[in-house]
Parts: C-alpha cells; structure tokens; sequence
C-alpha cells in the first residue's frame, strides 16, 4: 500500500484509466448536479401526482440552473477573477496550417493569453486516448499543429484568452467572419483519420422463427471488416486465409474495452468466414428472385441528411486549476459527468507542469439530444485553465460556433433491397448497406453505424437478413451521439421502401405491415429475442381503425377538388426503437432517518426528459414518500467501492469469471445518460433500493407496530404477508390494516435496528446481473444487483454498527454473482418501444411546400411514471421528426456549418405552424399488466413521423422520395419530370 493512500482511495484510483497507484496517483473525482440537495416538496400532490417538474420553477423563473448561467463567482471555493477564451478555427481542409494573423485586433484587443499547439505539446496536454474508448475517439490535437492540414472543418488552431469580458466580447466579434486570421501553407489535399469501422450482421433462419438459426450474429458472430480506400472489405471463405480486422478495435456504444486484432480473428475468423457463406447465399436468393415472376425484389438507394441538434444551450464549461492545491475545479453542461471526471483524470494523471491530485467537478442541467455524450468539449476547457494565470477560464459556444464546432447527426447513404413473396405478401429478404459519414473526429460513430444495421428492419420478421455498414471520416464536421443514434436513418427509409413494396403489390400499406410484423417471441436481425410482447400487431390494428386511415381515399378526392393547384394525402409509419447500449449501469443511496426524511443521491443527470422528476415518483409509488433531500448527477459513492478493467463490451468469459470473484469488480461504475434509458435502466436501481427498503424494512416495522398493543394487535387475528403491504392515500396500508405515516413506520424502523438505508449498482447486458447476499437481519437474498450496502437503524447493536466501515454504510460482499455474459451484446438489443404515426397534409404544387394539417401517434410506454413528462417528449419529438423529414438539413463540405459563417438565419427549424401543433392528438397502449416496466421513448417519438410525413406526400402526388428532407425544390422538380 502507498503511504497515505486509503484503502478505499487505492481502489477508486485504480478504477480510473485501469491504472493503479503504482503508475502514478490519479486524481480523486468527485461531481454533482447544481441545484441538487434540500427542496421543496410542492410539486408532488398529496395523492402522488406531479404537479410540475421538480426543476420547473427554476427553470421558468430564471433561476442558474444550467452550467452556461454560472461564473467562478457564483461557485462557492472558486476564485472570483473569471477569465474567457475562444478558438480560431481552420476553414481550409486542402491546405496545411501556417500560422495565425491577430493585426485584425489591433493594439487594444489583442488577448491576454494565445495557446497554441506547440504550448500544449511542450507541457503535456494532450487529448484524452483511453484506451476503452477506441482510436483517436476525442481526435488526435486540440489545437492543429503548425504544418499539419485540418482533419475537419472548423478544428481549432488557437485558443485566445482574456482577463476581462469587454475586450474578449469586442475581439470574439471581429474575428467571427475573419477568415483571414489564419494563415495557410502547402497544398496537401484532404487528411482526415482513418476511417472509423466495418460491421456486417448475416443471418439465415432456420425451419421456422422458433428453430435455430443457420447462421446469426448472437449465436455465431458479427462480421468485422476493413477498408480499400473507403469501400469496406470483408473476409471471404476462404478456409486457409486469415482476415485480422481492424473494425473489432472499435467499442461499441457506451465504450468498451479493446482486444488484440489478432487474438480476435483467430476467435472469429471461422464463424466470419460461415457468416460470408451465408451472406452469399442470400446474394445468390435474391439473383433467382429477379428471375422469378413470383417475387418481388425492390432495390432503393437512400439518403438521411447532417443535421444539428440545436440544443437550447450551446456547449460551454468553466474552469480553474488552484495550483496550491493542485485541484481542479470544474463546471460542464455534459449529459456524462462520470464519464468526464474519468477521462479527466486519465487526462491529467502524469502531467508534471500542472500537477493535479484531486479533481472537484459540477455539472448543470443540460439539453444535448446526446451533443453532450462523450463530447470534446469538457476536456478544451480543462486544457484551457491550466494557462488562466490562477483565474477561471470559460469556454462558451455561441450558435455560430456551435454549428462550426457542435456534434452533428450523422448523414447516411444507403443501399437497401427487399424481397417479398407477391402472393403472400410475406417478407423473405431484407439486405442492406449503411455507409455513415462520420466526420473527421471518430467519436461514436462506428457505433451509430452499427445501430444504423441492426435497427433498419423496423418492426418487421426477415427469415434471412444481410445488414452491413461503414462509418467513413471524412473533412465533415464531428458527428456523434445524438438522438436517434442511427435508427431515425435506417428505419425511415425501410418504412418508405415498405409503402412502395404495398403499392406493387397491391395492398393496403398496414396490412402489409401486418403480415410481417415481428410477433412475441420472433427474433430479429442479429438472432436474439426482445423483451416481452412488442406489440406491434396491436398498434397496427389501432391505426388501421383510425378514421384518418380509414376516409383517406374520399377525403383526399373531396380536398383536392375542393382546393386546385393543392394535393391531399394521408401517410402511416410504425417503428420500434431500441433503449440501452448493453453496458447500461445505475448507482444510488436512499435512505431514512428516525424523523421519516428520505435522502436519495442519484447517479443520474437531468438533459431535459425530467429523469430527476421520475426517479422522485418511483421512490414515492414505492414508499409512500418522496425524498425529501435529492441529490442528483452523483459520480463518488463511497458506499460502492467498486472497481472495474472497462472492457463491458469486449471482456471474455473466462476474464469475466476471473475478475468477478473479486467483490468489488462489476464491468462498468456509471452510465452515460441518453434520452431514452432513464427510466427503464437507471430507474431499474431506483425501484430495486425501494423495494428493498419496501420489503425488508417497511413490512417488518409496520408488522411491528400493528403486532403491538393488547392480544398481539390488530394483526393477531388475521393473516398479512408483504405482499399485501400497500401504499394507500392514506399512508402505508394493506391486509385490512390502519394506516400508517411513514414517519411512523420510519421511527419505528431505526428503534428495531431494521436496515434504514441501501446503496445498489445495477448492471445490464440486455440482461440483469443477479448476486446473492448474506444480508445481517435480513438473511440470504438473490438480488438483481451487482452490489449492495446497507445502513443499520439507531437501534442496531454495537456488532452490526461497527461493520457500518464503508462511507457509513456495511458494504455486503456478495456470495455469488450471474454477469451476463458479453455474447450477448452480439444480440444488438433487446429492449424496444414500439411507436406509430398517421400523417395528414396538403402539398402545394406551385410552390412545392408541405402544410402538415394534422398527425395522430401511437405509442406503447409500458407503465408510466409521469404521463405529463411522457405527452412533452411525444410532442417535441414530433416537431423533431417533421424537421428531419421537411426542412433541416447542413452541407456536410465547404459550404457547411465547418466555415463557420451558419446560424438560425441560415438553418430552418420547425416552428408551430409547421407542426399541426394545436391539432395533433395521440394515444397510448395501457401497460400488459401493473407490473410491466415503464419502456424508454424519448427517441422512438420522432422517427415514425419522418417515414409517414414522406408516404402521406406520396399519396398526395404520386411521387416517391428517398432522400431527406423532402424539400419545395424537390417536390417541384418531382412535379416536372
């Protein structure tokens, strides 16, 4: 053990990076969400309902709640001076980079403090490289070394910063449309990184959906592949040959650790090369059914365009190294806080120039639609502060800069055949290539690529499927994280291709869908199974029965005679989105004390959906209470001690098996937060401690209480378990009993020494870890939990106080422990929600624009926590997918948002004229059952509008499109030809 290292300091260091104290101490990061803590509970009825967000009268009443609001003076510990900065950027990619010219600025605006690359190479700042992460996935430099060529529009050069917000604001505004403040050289022509990754998903049914498959991703293997120049090449079947891919150094969405190439194929290359026999089976199935007159084959290329996300906040942070300290303090508007202060410390673990020991970090509130998921961003901001001469140094975005500089959704170009049998109707074949243009920084986009594939069969069965795809750098700006992560893209068009294939053959398009659509139990493209009923079928006959779908053909003969020179059509599509990235984790506390105030500190970061709003009311349906003291974007629980190598993706069995006897280990601490995974993943830690708690202390106390009194209580002539414990309006109830408060319940609770609080961590690869416990007082329980740590009542005795060593808590080292094993992740996902959307509209054929007159959704949310919260993303997602099919769309080149001269006067938002907002109307399944989970959905809401707005313009003109958005030019050039 290192001198002055604590036991629990050397197992949190050495979770950082995969490193231990050996190597050189990591920082210890800590982070919080601002505005967490104490609060109100005025916005949570006496009946349990929400009456507004728990952040809502902050955020209306102009309260700092996102990072953007705060300076160094508003953050208690930091220095007051704040200092600001901003980048000069490359808008040449042809040309290598010279130097930067500042004689624009004159004497009186020239900054305080100019960084350049060559500053940060001599004191070792460098961009992050975890090695879990992939290649190069922050880029290579933060700032373009002189003589190099920028790998992508709009990458910094130099970073000026200013000791007063005057002269940097005054300066910031003459450079903005300066391109001739940067300096070029040589002609080089384009360098941008190596292209990102391969992935090809075969796989041939057996007998029937119920057999085993011939060949399929989960049960056999994913096909890596590698590139001739961008064309992706894949291993043939060669049975003497050996293919070493570079593709499988990749992670996966969420991160994951990296294998050897090499130790890699020898594992694969036999499964890969049965995979390419299969793959050429199915190029030989579909050659016969061009020759054959009973098939239908129906080949499309397709196009989904960049766009931005337009976050209502742009990309900022705060900053400041205390050098006499050697800490760094830090404020990010980030949707992953764990994931920076991880990748932070890993940044600055061996920096001798500015020594760090102890990292503290904030996070705001954000809104990101995932542009703040493993952003870039955080870490400019820490590279910035170490030159702030002891002062805070902000890096905020405007929108110029932030649609130069932002993540982007990325384009995808696609290749997509069909075959379906003419006289059933019955789908046979789908194959389909997804060449996603990644930009020129790899963030995550081999993994959107490879949801790109796997998601593009929609809602339907494929006896036999070949999805493929490449994600492709190039000099475009960064594309990342963002919602819909690949799906929006790939299922749009198989939906449009879905209507055309209706049309030849003649029937109505639900129908269609009907004959194919994925029933219980049938798997999907890459072999596995989804969780429970997908219910697809159920949608389907809802829609069918709408009146819009139903009077469509009459309604649209008695508008178009009725309105010359318009057309009137009527369009359906149905989708269903995966939630989850198959590493997805939860970590909490919730405890009590003798009063019945509940404290919950919380893992997970508020981006918008109201995650910090739902996580309150599943604690309250579970207890009869809601916390009192909430605390949320918690990244350090010294109650979990827990430790792991970061290779969730990636791990082997064997390694797994091994690592897992440790009771520390789990394969990953904390997730990152997407739109769609907090209610069913994170929110699976938030129920699992309630129940616990529900179970094992709430029953047994208020048994307590009703065994009390004369003749053994009230109880003593009946019969209760706790499974009739109930919370009732009037507090914990059930079997007959009288209610009970819960601070009764909870005084009684810490007088019997009960567990009064649990710290969980949750893991799932499309499977729940499970782990038995040998709880004291409770006994030996199966958990679906990969740790546990229980805190013990006033009351407990002295033995059981004393093993309370752990942050307070007794951290219970669990007796066994089911990891799922990484196989699994073959499967792509297997937790989806289902979601459909009728279109009307009129198209004008003079001006070639689209009037959306009304929109009708279906939706399967499972239980839902807050129905307030569930009709707010069903509406903005809405308006999200009427932009991506009618209006938003960026150049990916020159004449892109990377020359830095876009903003809203150039880039068309939807507004609500444009969404049917005051006439649109959805409905929801109810749930199977009460105990069905609640699904994620805030992605899902947006996708099925796109394919449906594009099939609702082709029933009112006759004309099909397949590159988006479907804009006036287009249309009138559709209208001509």
């Amino acid at each position: 053990m290192v001198a002055g290292v604590s036991r629990r300091d050397f197992i949190k260091l050495g979770t950082f990076g995969g490193i231990t104290v050996m190597f050189g101490r990591l920082p210890v990061a800590q982070a919080t969400e601002v505005h967490s803590g104490q609060h109100p509970t005025d916005w949570l009825a006496a009946d349990g309902k929400v009456r507004y967000r728990w952040d809502a009268i902050r955020k209306v009443t102009g309260d700092k709640v996102f990072a953007r609001d705060f300076r160094a003076k508003d953050l208690p510990g930091w220095t007051a001076e704040q200092s600001h900065a901003f980048f000069i950027k490359a808008t040449d990619v042809e040309r290598a980079f010279d130097d930067i010219d500042l004689s624009l600025l004159g004497p009186d605006l020239q900054p305080d403090r100019v960084l350049r690359h060559e500053d940060l190479a001599r004191d070792g700042v460098a961009v992050p490289q975890p090695a879990d992460l992939g290649f190069e996935f922050y880029g290579k430099n933060f700032l373009l070394p002189k003589g190099e060529t920028a790998p992508l529009y709009g990458h910094p050069v130099a970073l000026l910063i200013y000791h007063d917000f005057d002269r940097f604001e005054a300066a910031k505004r003459k450079l903005r449309f300066a391109p001739e403040a940067v300096r070029y050289g040589a002609v080089t022509g384009l360098r941008p990184p190596p292209n990102y990754g391969a992935a090809r998903y075969v796989r041939v049914a057996g007998a029937t959906p119920a057999d085993p498959p011939e060949f399929s991703p989960m049960q056999d293997a994913v096909i890596w592949g590698n590139f001739d120049g961008d064309t992706p090449t894949w291993p043939d079947a060669d049975p003497k040959g050996m293919f070493v891919p570079r593709s499988v150094l990749l992670p996966h969405r969420g991160g994951g650790g990296v294998r050897d190439a090499r130790q890699v194929a020898h594992e694969t290359y036999e499964p890969m090369k049965r995979g390419m026999a299969a793959a050429a089976v199915i190029a030989q199935d579909i050659e016969a059914a061009r020759q054959n007159p009973e098939k239908l084959v129906l080949e499309r290329q397709a196009f989904s365009q960049s766009i931005d996300p337009c976050a209502m906040e742009p990309d900022n942070g705060n900053a400041w190294y205390d050098a006499k300290t050697r800490t760094l303090h830090i404020l990010i508007a980030a949707q992953s806080p764990y994931e920076v202060a991880r990748v932070a410390a890993f940044m600055v673990k061996d920096n001798k120039r500015f020594p760090v020991e102890k990292i503290e970090l904030l996070s705001g509130t954000t809104v990101g639609y995932g542009s703040k998921d493993h952003s870039i961003f955080p870490f400019y901001t820490i590279a910035a502060c170490f030159y702030g001469d002891g002062r805070a140094v902000r890096i905020a975005n405007d929108r110029y800069e932030q649609f130069q500089l932002g993540m982007k959704r990325h384009s995808i170009e696609m290749d997509v055949t069909l075959v379906a049998d003419r006289a059933t109707g019955r789908f046979e074949i789908i194959k389909g290539f997804y060449n996603c243009n990644g930009g020129g920084r790899a963030n995550f986009s081999f993994s959107v690529a490879q949801v790109a594939a796997t998601a593009a069969q929609s809602i339907y069965y494929f006896p036999k499927s070949d999805m493929s795809t490449a994600a492709i750098a190039s000099a475009a700006v960064e594309a990342g994280s963002m919602r819909g992560y690949g799906t929006i893209q790939g299922m749009s068009i198989t939906e449009l291709l879905v209507d055309e294939a209706a049309d030849l053959l003649k029937l109505d398009p639900i129908e269609l869908r009907l004959r194919n659509a994925l029933r219980p139990g049938e798997p999907n493209t890459q072999g596995a199974v989804q969780l429970g009923d997908p219910r697809n079928v159920e949608m389907l006959k809802r829609a069918a029965a709408h009146p819009l779908w139903v009077g469509r053909d009459r309604a649209k003969a008695a508008y178009d005679a009725a309105n010359p020179g318009r057309r009137y059509g009527v369009g359906f599509a149905q989708v269903q989105k995966d939630y989850g990235t198959g590493a997805d984790t939860s970590a909490l506390v919730l405890e009590f004390d003798a009063q019945g105030k509940v404290t919950m500190r919380h893992c997970v970061q508020e981006i918008g959906t109201g995650a910090t709003t739902a996580q309150q009311v599943m604690v309250r349906r579970i207890l009869g209470k809601a916390p009192d003291v909430a605390i949320f974007g918690e990244t350090d629980f010294p109650q979990l001690p827990l430790v792991s190598n970061w290779e969730p993706f990636t791990i082997t069995q064997e390694k797994q098996d091994e690592l897992s006897k440790n009771p520390f280990w789990v394969p990953f601490i904390l997730p990152a937060m997407s739109a769609s995974n907090s209610v069913y993943f994170i929110g699976f830690g938030t129920r699992q401690a309630a129940q616990f708690l529900f179970e094992n202390t709430i029953w047994p106390a208020a048994r307590a209480i009703w065994s009390s009194g004369p003749a053994g209580g009230q109880l003593a002539s009946g019969y209760m378990t706790a499974a009739d414990l109930r919370v009732t309006p009037e507090g914990i109830g059930g079997g007959g009993m009288s209610p009970l408060s819960f601070e009764q319940v909870a005084r009684k609770a810490h007088e019997m020494g009960l567990v009064t609080g649990v710290a969980v961590h949750c893991f799932s690869r499309w499977e729940w870890a499970r782990a038995e416990f040998d709880i004291p007082g409770v006994g030996r329980r199966k958990l679906p939990v990969d740790a546990l740590a229980v805190r013990y009542g006033d009351g407990a005795p002295a033995e059981l106080r004393a093993r309370m060593d752990t942050g307070g808590y007794d951290y219970i080292k669990r007796s066994s422990v089911d990891f799922p094993p990484a196989q699994r992740n073959n499967a792509g996902v297997t937790t989806y929600t289902p979601a459909a959307c009728i279109v009307e509209l009129n198209v004008n054929t003079f001006t070639g624009e689209v009037e959306i007159m009304r929109h009708h959704s279906l939706l399967d949310p499972g239980n839902v926590i807050v129905p307030e919260l569930v009709s707010g993303q069903q509406q903005g997602g809405i308006a999200m997918g009427i932009g991506h099919a009618l209006m938003e769309e960026l150049p990916l080149y020159g004449d892109g948002p990377g020359n830095g001269t876009w903003n809203f006067n150039r880039y068309t938002l939807p507004r609500a004229k444009d969404v049917a907002v005051w006439t649109q109307t959805a409905e929801y399944l109810e749930p199977l059952s009460e105990s069905s989970p609640p699904k994620g959905l805030a992605e899902v809401v947006m996708i099925p509008v796109v394919a449906a707005t594009g099939n609702a313009i082709t029933h009112a003109i006759g004309k099909r499109f397949y590159r988006l958005p479907v804009t006036p030019d287009k249309i009138k050039k559709a209208l001509t030809t």
